[in-house]
């Protein structure tokens, strides 16, 4: 767990749907499960969980969408109604907000403390440090 005296920020892609964590972060995982990798368009989700009193809308509250896939457990999930981006959503059990780490403005101040699902992981999935870097763009592209 992480406490911030910096409230953390974050938002969609459009930036209409604002919100504000104020208190501490409980969690940070991975998950290479079917669902999250569907949702995310990704090898995995990166999730952030922070209590259910923790965290506030700041902005475009009412342009959060919602869809809740049936199947145990179920899988809520929250979208962007103008751009489509993820965004916070309440667990299935209501005790806790589930954030994509990607759309926060900031360092959390922690790092993923583990992968959940890893025998769901994409087939394709190969771990970043295998794959050269580049700090932008490669010529190639």
């Amino acid at each position: 767990m992480t406490t911030s005296k910096t409230p953390i920020e974050g938002a969609c892609l459009c930036g209409g749907s604002r919100y504000r964590i104020t208190g501490s972060i409980r969690g940070f995982q991975y998950c290479h499960c079917t669902r999250c990798r569907r949702f995310t368009g990704s090898a995995h989700a990166a999730n952030l969980f922070v209590g259910i009193d923790d965290f506030v809308w700041t902005e475009g509250e009412e342009n959060v969408g919602t869809f809740m896939l049936d199947g145990e457990p179920p899988f809520p999930t929250a979208f962007c109604k103008t751009c489509g981006s993820s965004l916070p959503s309440v667990s299935s059990t209501g005790r806790f907000w589930v954030i994509p780490a990607g759309t926060l403005f900031c360092d959390p101040g922690m790092r993923p403390e583990r992968s959940i699902f890893w025998g769901s992981r994409a087939p394709w999935f190969r771990c970043t440090s295998e794959l050269p870097e580049f700090e932008e763009l490669p010529e190639d592209e």
